[in-house]
């Protein structure tokens, strides 16, 4: 059974997400099943990510965004595809970092602490299976870094995982 180890400080997120992604590497190794991976990577990423009050996974279901595991309060159970930044990952097929989730047209508040959010689809295929979505009470949170970090284990998750229920 893979044990969790403690991610050193860093002052580079750089190797801060390679100490991560190895982590969820060995995490995911040997199991494909979508919910267990997709329960174990947001708890992965809430309990090292510093400053966040949400982190889980959004799946496409008959046309829409369903709930999926996750870490935080609760949480809106429905996204319309083009609907608040979820939405517009789906919609658009790319990531999306939001400095200030008051500033973006449509925003979704499920937790009205949330002041930043980073969102990345999950796509195999070219198809968009779902979504990643990273909230944080702090303003400008995410960074490029962060949201080629979370790109880089998205990857991971999908090359390990049966992404079909």
């Amino acid at each position: 059974m893979f044990e969790v180890k403690d991610i050193p400080i860093s002052d580079s997120k750089r190797d801060f997400y390679a100490s991560l992604a190895q982590q969820l590497t060995g995490l995911l190794e040997g199991e494909q099943d979508m919910i267990a991976n997709t329960a174990n990577m947001s708890a992965l990423i809430y309990q090292f990510l510093p400053d966040l009050n949400w982190a889980g996974f959004y799946f496409m279901r008959e046309g829409e965004l369903v709930l999926g595991p996750f870490q935080g309060k609760t949480a809106c159970v429905r996204i319309a595809v083009g609907r608040g930044v979820c939405g517009t990952a789906v919609e658009r097929k790319e990531s999306i970092v939001v400095p200030d989730v008051h500033a973006f047209p449509g925003h979704i508040a499920c937790d009205s602490a949330s002041r930043s959010e980073l969102v990345v689809p999950l796509i195999k295929d070219g198809r968009v299976l779902g979504v990643l979505d990273l909230d944080s009470p702090n303003p400008n949170r995410f960074d490029d870094e962060d949201r080629e970090g979370c790109e880089r284990m998205v990857q991971i998750l999908i090359a390990a995982t049966d992404m079909t229920l």
